[in-house]
């Protein structure tokens, strides 16, 4: 099979979620099949852009692939797939209002990944909100098969669209711990002692006023990994919180190595978000062994199975630290890697998309007016 893996910033992964997907997937896939992945430039130097990665083929194209401009990036990938992919593997909604016309003309596969719940996200404006709903909408009605990565969301595409998600999560094996060195333990003291760590965005759902306001309660130390300065948000918080002695606001950390260090060497990992569904970053935390302290929303507890410590505010969180013992830290961390083991391995994660897989697809075909009136039903995805 021709395998078009569409709607990521590409491989090898250096982004985010779906980039790690990507790659992981793509290397398997290719030991069977023909598997291309898009690539955007703005990710990757000149020098960078090959025409292969390991057995995978890449396409370099001029566009973000991230954004608005991410809608561009994901049509100029699907016209450029039709001529030769019998397979689409498509990463988020951003290219969904196009798949009528993918649908109408010929029959490829289809397989979207629909990400997290995006319309829902306060970031957005009401238009755009509205028009990332539609995006969702067009993706489950014309894919052959809808990918949630969240039991959460996957109930939601059935009670909103009466369409059965496959349920496939993500995969987080390719972490590891990563013991500092005398270096680093010098560029990085707080690494000598017990330490709460999270990395993300800094915006207002993944919830980082709540944990900050928290800590200022507590005497462990806290070390936050994010880009602090891409909001007034951000900023606000870096001002108001900087000068209590247990908090240490980092900005981004480009270098994997001292990423992974103080990541997989923490205490406590804390995870605020509040939108989405399966967060890589927590599922990771779960395959480092750290035990998890995750604000109380259905996307978390489906991902932890409802085994880590849930808080809902700044005082839930102060208290659950406070009374939480060594023992019961090291309970959840059993806990917490025994499911990401389970659960989350891209082995796993790649069988569940083989098994997806039709090569002698055949399709009804489809109508234009069929995209504006469909309304949602007890439906297959096809």
């Amino acid at each position: 099979m021709k395998i078009a893996i569409i709607g990521s910033a590409g491989i090898p992964a250096r982004y985010g979620g779906f980039e790690t997907m990507a790659h992981h997937l793509a290397t398997r896939f290719s030991v069977e099949h023909e598997v291309h992945v898009y690539c955007s430039n703005k990710i990757y130097k000149k020098e960078e852009r090959t025409g292969k990665y390991e057995d995978v083929i890449l396409h370099h194209v001029p566009l973000n692939a991230n954004g608005m401009s991410s809608i561009p990036y994901d049509l100029y990938c699907i016209l450029h797939a039709l001529t030769y992919a019998d397979t689409f593997i498509i990463l988020g909604v951003s290219g969904a209002m196009f798949l009528p016309l993918v649908r109408l003309f010929n029959n490829k596969q289809i397989i979207t990944s629909v990400d997290g719940l995006e319309w829902k996200r306060n970031k957005w404006s009401k238009p755009t909100r509205w028009m990332l709903k539609f995006f969702e909408r067009m993706a489950v009605r014309f894919s052959h098969a809808v990918i949630a990565d969240n039991l959460a969301i996957q109930e939601y595409i059935e009670e909103e669209y009466g369409v059965e998600a496959e349920l496939i999560e993500y995969g987080a094996d390719h972490v590891q711990r990563v013991m500092p060195s005398p270096v680093e333990f010098v560029a990085y003291p707080f690494l000598k002692e017990p330490y709460a760590f999270t990395v993300c965005r800094i915006e207002p759902e993944n919830n980082i006023h709540i944990i900050l306001d928290a800590f200022t309660e507590l005497t462990l130390p806290i070390i936050i990994v994010g880009n602090w300065n891409a909001s007034d948000y951000g900023k606000q918080l870096r001002i108001k919180y900087s000068k209590y002695e247990n908090i240490q606001l980092l900005h981004p950390i480009y270098q994997q190595r001292a990423l992974d260090v103080i990541r997989s060497n923490a205490y406590l990992y804390m995870h605020g978000h509040s939108a989405g569904g399966t967060n890589p970053s927590l599922i990771e935390a779960m395959h480092l062994n750290l035990p998890v302290f995750a604000f109380d929303v259905s996307f978390n507890r489906a991902t932890t199975e409802n085994a880590a410590f849930y808080f809902s505010d700044a005082a839930s969180l102060a208290n659950l630290v406070k009374l939480t013992n060594a023992a019961d830290i090291q309970s959840n961390r059993a806990q917490m890697l025994n499911i990401a083991m389970r659960r989350y391995n891209w082995s796993r994660i790649a069988n569940k998309f083989n098994a997806l897989f039709q090569p002698e697809l055949q399709t009804i075909p489809v109508s234009i007016e069929t995209a504006v009136a469909w309304e949602p039903s007890k439906q297959s995805a096809a």
